[in-house]
């Protein structure tokens, strides 16, 4: 009888771990579809596509973690912009709360635009 307890009780768990795990999938999608209406104020190109996200994650408690760059240090809006995503990120249904850290290593490059930027600005 314990053994049906604890068995019926590890596969509540692994049902609601999956739950878990899907629904911070999908607030990933809907964060990363914010962070694409968010556009380089230089370049017609959101901020996701030009490769600016280094890194997203999502804790336990739903506050969003962005580690993001901008295409050069010098760039006009670097005092400003971070603001600008954490706003948009904290838009997001679900979200709990938004940290944007702006980090310059390693530097920006053409490389991480996505192939529909590299598109968009007739780079293919």
């Amino acid at each position: 009888m314990i053994r049906e307890w604890f068995d019926k009780a590890q596969r509540h768990a692994e049902q609601d771990l999956h739950a878990e795990r899907e629904d911070a999938k999908a607030l990933e999608a809907r964060v990363i579809e914010a962070l694409k209406g968010v556009y380089d104020p230089e370049i017609p190109v959101n901020i996701y596509d030009l490769g600016l996200i280094y890194n997203l994650w999502i804790d336990g408690e739903n506050n969003v973690h962005v580690k993001m760059t901008l295409t050069t240090p010098g760039c006009p809006v670097a005092q400003t912009f971070p603001g600008t995503v954490e706003c948009a990120v904290k838009e997001v249904e679900g979200v709990n709360d938004a940290f944007v850290e702006l980090v310059w290593d390693p530097p920006w490059s053409k490389e991480r635009m996505s192939d529909a930027a590299k598109l968009q600005l007739n780079m293919l």
